[in-house]
């Protein structure tokens, strides 16, 4: 590097490096940080620092976030989650449990879209089956990156160096396919990868991965809440046993009675089977409660909800204290005539700790109670100010799924599954996914809008500026050469460094910008030790897709890094013995498959 840009470029690059591992910094503010370095010394055109702004893969991001709040919002994902995933007992189990159906599914379609729609099932999965979700996004992660190794097309890494190869034949190269590499070239190294890398994970997830829980224990919470759910005429529970329905061990609430046919069943055993109309007496504290609501076939034990004007699709769960000047402290909530007076219908009734043994319309109400209540959100707005109620909050991501459009959902999404097998363009599949969950009203246009990551897409596009940063500099070109030429014209050794600095580019930069800039140097490094191309070729799509070691090295690592709960330092824990062994496998295998000299 003979020139201060690039040294520069370096310099600021490794100051986001430090914020993100050794500070609270945001991970979007850190990289933006950066960028606007790297802008202010002219080192990056206005156009390049905002080019992430309109770049495929995070416009392609964003969609996926309204795909996935239209499977959330229909029960869809939770339906397909709960089928594939099951309920294992142990962090190992639900690990492969999830890991293998990613991995395989990941193969076949581009591992962005499959991340961005699991995150919220696996999320409320980690829930149900009380594991910490810091056990289980990064596995769904790296084995989506694992499994995309395995075929041409299950990642956009693959495809852009498939692209290469084809424009480097198509000028003249006769030792280049013009047809570019076969679907199943790469499996014959990528899926022995893929099998060690999940063997990894699965072996050294106690050690490796943080376990990372609330600070207080979910029954720590003094609102608990008692709330009456009824087993609805039509509901899949019905003939289940409470442990089969998933119900007996809820993270935050138990099951503390069922009410059947006037006769109260304490104590309620796991072996107990549902019937159609029984009431289900849960005790828990709100979050557990918002659960609750989602289930498929459970339901508010009150007519009163079907009797709020506002639709379904537009309600929403909200928490108000009641004051000791509220019109109706000391009727009961049907005296009081309640959701005449307010349109919205109380759920639940959390007083001091303590169990209220009634039903909801005859509950006493008492100042200092905490009501959970079902309307719209403009109630919260409403009554913020209003001398009825104290501390009036909206609970984000709380509206009653659509379970009767999950067929709907659903369909949309192996529509958009066979659109990117059929090789659509990833951005024109997600948009008409999106659209589509919009036209059909499994989302609505703010719950749309609402699921959308901000931070996780600016910190994308944000990682792309820095990436073109290094390229337009010549530092990571400049870094690259300097290695290469430590290997003295070994085949072996070669190869075994060019996995090396791509995979350092790959996580400094991004994957595909990684494979853009080392496909070059892959074909002059063959040329000078007089190899085949494939074996070069093959390790440097291993090594664009192995970016394990950083948060910014992937953008599946990205996703889950805040509903992990992640720190910089949990990927460098994991990620760097298994880019080392992922590296092993590849430089091993490459020259058996595809040998140096045919």
């Amino acid at each position: 590097m003979d020139n201060w840009q690039a040294w520069f470029t370096v310099a600021v690059l490794g100051l986001v490096f430090f914020q993100l591992a050794f500070t609270h910094v945001a991970t979007d503010l850190a990289l933006i940080s950066g960028v606007a370095m790297l802008l202010l010394t002219g080192i990056l055109t206005p156009e390049q620092a905002l080019a992430g702004l309109a770049n495929e893969g995070m416009v392609t991001v964003a969609l996926l976030f309204v795909v996935s709040a239209g499977m959330t919002e229909t029960g869809g994902i939770a339906w397909i989650a709960e089928r594939i995933f099951g309920r294992p007992k142990t962090p190992e189990r639900a690990i492969a449990r999830l890991a293998i159906p990613a991995a395989t599914a990941s193969a076949f379609m581009n591992n962005t879209p499959l991340v961005a729609m699991l995150i919220p099932a696996v999320n409320d999965w980690a829930k149900q089956i009380r594991v910490a979700s810091s056990k289980l996004m990064i596995p769904l992660s790296y084995a989506a990156i694992l499994g995309g190794t395995c075929t041409l097309i299950g990642t956009s890494t693959n495809i852009v160096v498939n692209g290469l190869v084809i424009e480097k034949a198509q000028l003249g190269n006769a030792a280049l396919p013009l047809g570019g590499l076969n679907m199943f070239d790469i499996t014959w190294v990528g899926l022995p990868a893929c099998i060690v890398g999940l063997g990894f994970i699965l072996a050294t997830n106690r050690w490796l991965l943080p376990d990372r829980r609330p600070p207080i224990s979910d029954r720590d919470d003094p609102r608990q809440y008692t709330v009456e759910m009824s087993v609805t005429p039509d509901s899949p529970l019905i003939g289940k046993t409470i442990e089969d329905a998933g119900l007996r061990h809820l993270q935050g609430v138990f099951l503390a009675e069922i009410n059947r046919d006037d006769q109260v069943l304490p104590a309620v055993s796991p072996q107990e089977r549902l019937r159609a109309n029984d009431l289900l007496v849960f005790v828990g504290v709100v979050d557990s409660v918002v659960d609750l609501r989602k289930i498929r076939g459970l339901a508010p034990a009150t007519d009163q909800v079907a009797k709020i004007t506002v639709p379904s699709r537009d309600r929403c769960l909200i928490e108000a204290v009641v004051s000791n000047t509220c019109p109706i402290v000391g009727k009961t909530i049907r005296d009081g005539r309640f959701r005449t007076r307010y349109d919205a219908v109380v759920i639940a009734v959390a007083r001091n700790g303590e169990r209220i043994n009634k039903k909801i319309g005859d509950i006493v109400l008492e100042p200092g109670d905490t009501l959970l209540l079902e309307s719209e959100p403009a109630f919260a707005d409403r009554q913020r100010n209003s001398r009825d109620f104290f501390l009036v909050s909206r609970l984000e991501n709380s509206a009653p799924p659509q379970h009767e459009k999950a067929i709907i959902a659903i369909v949309i999404l192996i529509g958009l599954v066979v659109a990117l097998t059929a090789n659509v363009p990833t951005v024109i599949a997600a948009m008409g996914a999106a659209a589509a969950m919009l036209l059909t009203r499994c989302t609505s246009i703010g719950a749309a809008r609402r699921s959308i990551d901000w931070e996780t897409l600016l910190a994308i596009a944000a990682s792309f500026a820095m990436g073109k940063a290094l390229e337009v500099t010549g530092a990571a070109a400049a870094i690259g050469q300097s290695v290469m030429d430590l290997a003295g014209g070994h085949p072996w050794i070669t190869l075994a460094v060019m996995y090396a600095i791509t995979l350092v580019v790959t996580e400094l930069i991004t994957n595909n910008a990684a494979a853009a800039l080392m496909f070059p140097l892959a074909i002059s490094t063959a040329d000078s030790v007089g190899s085949s191309y494939y074996p070069f070729i093959i390790v440097v799509m291993m090594a664009a897709s192995a970016g394990f070691a950083t948060p910014i090295g992937y953008q599946t690592n990205l996703m889950v890094y805040g509903p992990g709960g992640y720190r910089f330092s949990d990927y460098l824990r994991i990620g760097v013995p298994l880019d080392i062994l992922i590296g092993i496998v590849s430089v091993g295998l490459a020259p058996i498959f595809f040998p140096f000299f045919p």
